[in-house]
């Protein structure tokens, strides 16, 4: 079977990022996984609450009950990311039902989840409710994100409710290396206004900055960049492996 990528070229790809609950990583995702992979998709953000999230990302604001003009704006060529807040999804679900056949528009549903036991029922729920509207088990996929790797060797237990819906279902894909491990780049990152991209493909040579002032504020400034790229290096590898994963 040809992957997403095959059919429709990562340049062309429409995805929404959703989850019926807040607090599993959809603007993490959106920011640190899909946007620098897919450096010509726009970034749409769906959000009435907590609007300052997506701050240092190029992406455009737009209301769930803007659902048409949306649809235009996927329908218009161009590739498109959108992330759905979880204040808004309840509405961008009911009008995509509105709208017959609006589903189609994406190429993906990209649905993260975390450990906690609510955010995996959620998750359930969201996969169930995208199944409804008819979208095929192949264009949505799990992500399973802030997993603890002492916890990784046992995903089936730490996720019981995800393996057991597809297990019982199959409305969904799921793969064991769609996984994003806890770290903290995320908050370090974000502290700085940076996404892991970016702070990789600074030149800046930090270390040689520490040398060359005798700041000492800024020594630390520069010595907190120099861990922050060390951390971003390893993540970075493993989120090429996690886009690999929902895109094959």
């Amino acid at each position: 079977m040809l992957s997403l990528r095959e059919l429709y070229g990562e340049s062309e790809m429409n995805i929404a990022v959703i989850n019926f609950s807040g607090n599993v990583g959809k603007t993490t995702v959106v920011r640190h996984l899909l946007a620098p992979r897919l450096p010509e998709s726009e970034v749409i953000a769906i959000e009435s609450i907590n609007a300052d999230e997506t701050a240092g990302l190029s992406a455009e604001r737009m209301r769930g009950q803007q659902f048409g003009e949306l649809q235009e704006r996927l329908l218009s060529g161009g590739a498109v990311i959108v992330d759905i807040g979880a204040s808004n999804v309840e509405d961008f679900m009911a009008l995509m039902g509105e709208f017959d056949g609006s589903h189609e528009d994406f190429d993906q549903f990209v649905v993260p989840t975390v450990p906690a036991g609510k955010q995996q029922r959620d998750t359930v729920a969201t996969i169930s409710e995208l199944q409804a509207y008819g979208v095929p088990a192949s264009r949505i996929r799990v992500i399973f994100n802030m997993v603890d790797r002492v916890e990784h060797a046992d995903m089936e237990r730490v996720f019981e409710p995800i393996f057991a819906c597809h297990e019982a279902h199959r409305s969904f894909t799921l793969s064991r290396t769609a996984v994003i491990h806890r770290s903290e780049i995320y908050s370090r990152a974000a502290a700085f206004g940076m996404s892991i991209d970016a702070i990789l493909s600074d030149p800046t040579d930090y270390k040689a900055e520490i040398g060359q002032t005798a700041n000492q504020a800024e020594k630390a400034r520069l010595a907190r960049l120099v861990s922050i790229r060390r951390l971003a290096g390893g993540v970075s590898a493993e989120l090429d492996a996690v886009f690999k994963a929902i895109t094959a």
